[in-house]
């Protein structure tokens, strides 16, 4: 995909708008972009539903261990099953959700049908109705939910803030038995930390459909554990939403031209 740089900007002086599909816009700089007078817009709509699955997937996979499973299944030098090896349940478990925008909530929604505890922390609160609407509970400090929490999820976007959020520190504060699942941007964690973590078993377990840099190095230490599940980037790989992608993407550039209301923009 084309890099939006100063350079490309100013050799395109018709430029009114920037369609980006998909939700995150962190490899977009917003204020060089918006001095050029160019509106810029995303697809939120069209990727809650699909990330939350995956959020939801990652989590009932890591759990089950089931990639590890289908290895063993399918592994050449399996003789028999062993009766020892087990994973943990997600039903009545407490998941914590990092982030509780349109996709976090989503998750929440489906979460509940787990009859899990479902702990979130988020910039600003919820309503009152829509906390009872999935039975969430809002933790102020981020450090609450990560102690209290067997699942603890990423669904925040990537900010300066947001850069890893999530350090040797917080890692600390989870319980030995807990697992982490990234859904949001890779940048969010510092992997050397988690790397550290998930080979000293500080946590269970770990499940990121992001990482960086996309892909990982083919040498890199994550890819040599086997208490992670690794997929690329797919949170939003559905025919459905890519094709909802690029039908929201037009309606946006569309409205930017003919000067009607945008209805997405960032």
């Amino acid at each position: 995909r084309p890099t939006i740089d100063r350079e490309l900007l100013e050799s395109l002086p018709n430029l009114k708008v920037i369609g980006n599909s998909g939700v995150g816009v962190d490899h977009l700089d917003l204020k060089m972009i918006s001095s050029f007078g160019v509106k810029v817009t995303n697809t939120p709509h069209a990727v809650a539903d699909p990330t939350a699955d995956m959020g939801v997937a990652l989590m009932l996979a890591s759990a089950r261990r089931l990639v590890e499973g289908c290895q063993i299944t399918v592994s050449p030098d399996t003789k028999y099953f062993a009766v020892d090896w087990l994973g943990v349940e997600v039903t009545r478990a407490t998941l914590g959700i990092i982030g509780m925008g349109s996709i976090g909530y989503k998750v929440a929604q489906r979460a509940r049908a787990f009859n899990m505890k479902i702990l979130y922390h988020n910039r600003n609160r919820r309503r009152k109705e829509e906390e009872e609407a999935v039975g969430a509970h809002y933790c102020e400090k981020m450090e609450e939910l990560l102690q209290q929490s067997d699942f603890v999820m990423l669904v925040v976007n990537l900010t300066p803030e947001t850069h890893k959020l999530i350090g040797k520190k917080e890692l600390g504060l989870m319980k030995p038995t807990a697992t982490l699942i990234n859904i949001s941007r890779g940048a969010v964690i510092d992997q050397d930390a988690l790397v550290e973590a998930l080979q000293n078993k500080v946590i269970r377990a770990a499940a990121l459909d992001v990482t960086y840099p996309e892909p990982l190095p083919r040498y890199h230490p994550l890819l040599k554990l086997n208490n992670i599940i690794i997929t690329p980037h797919i949170g939003t790989a559905t025919v459905q939403a890519v094709r909802m992608m690029a039908e929201e993407a037009i309606a946006n550039m569309l409205a930017v031209l003919n000067g009607q209301p945008i209805p997405s923009e960032v």
